[in-house]
């Protein structure tokens, strides 16, 4: 027989909780929520990571930029496009960051270019585009000399060049723009696309507000 003056043993604090935590209150429980936004969270950050990607490729940048005529067509035939070892450079590994924070801030400033090709029509046609090139070879020769050439060096650095192996004047001009820290872009602005009219000019003017800095 049962004793009647026994009691059932309470349940512990972390089964109580344990309880709690999966025991519908009103509608759905907690743990619910919990499980479905953990599995929404990873579906939107899954669905972001695929939409980042596929914008961010060579295929998307000449489709919806106003550069498949102009400088896309430059690009064609340069060292980034076709050499001898078969590594390319393309759209994205030249103008668009690595890092997370930077790529995403990138992003949303070529995002002005479709404004410019379908709002203003600032450089709807390559006559407009070629008026505002040096403005926006400008901007993104400023862009290149704040981060040091980053993009440039994520395949290539003076710390591993092998000077012995370049041709004479190319060693020379490496080794002393290593030793007046110079950055990539100081010296290679037009190294893919043509340069525009009065570009000297224009990148002495980039050149000297940094150096003011």
């Amino acid at each position: 027989m049962t004793n009647p003056n026994s009691q059932e043993p309470r349940p512990g604090f972390i089964r109580r909780l344990w309880n709690w935590f999966w025991t519908p209150t009103g509608a759905i429980s907690l743990g619910s929520l919990l499980i479905v936004g953990f599995v929404a969270g990873v579906g939107f950050w899954g669905s972001f990571h695929w939409a980042l990607e596929a914008t961010n490729n060579e295929d998307f940048c000449v489709s919806c930029h106003e550069m498949r005529d102009n400088v896309y067509a430059e690009y064609q035939g340069t060292v980034h496009q076709n050499n001898s070892s078969g590594v390319r450079a393309t759209c994205p590994d030249c103008h668009v960051p690595k890092d997370w924070g930077p790529k995403m801030i990138r992003k949303i400033q070529a995002s002005k270019e479709l404004y410019g090709k379908f709002i203003t029509k600032s450089v709807s046609t390559p006559e407009k585009f070629e008026e505002h090139r040096l403005v926006m070879a400008s901007r993104e020769w400023t862009r290149m000399k704040r981060t040091d050439s980053q993009e440039c060096r994520n395949c290539h650095s003076f710390e591993f060049m092998d000077f012995t192996q370049q041709e004479g004047r190319a060693a020379q001009n490496h080794q002393k723009a290593l030793d007046d820290g110079k950055t990539c872009i100081d010296c290679h602005q037009g190294i893919a696309h043509e340069l525009p009219e009065g570009y000297l000019k224009a990148y002495k003017k980039v050149a000297d507000a940094f150096e003011g800095n």
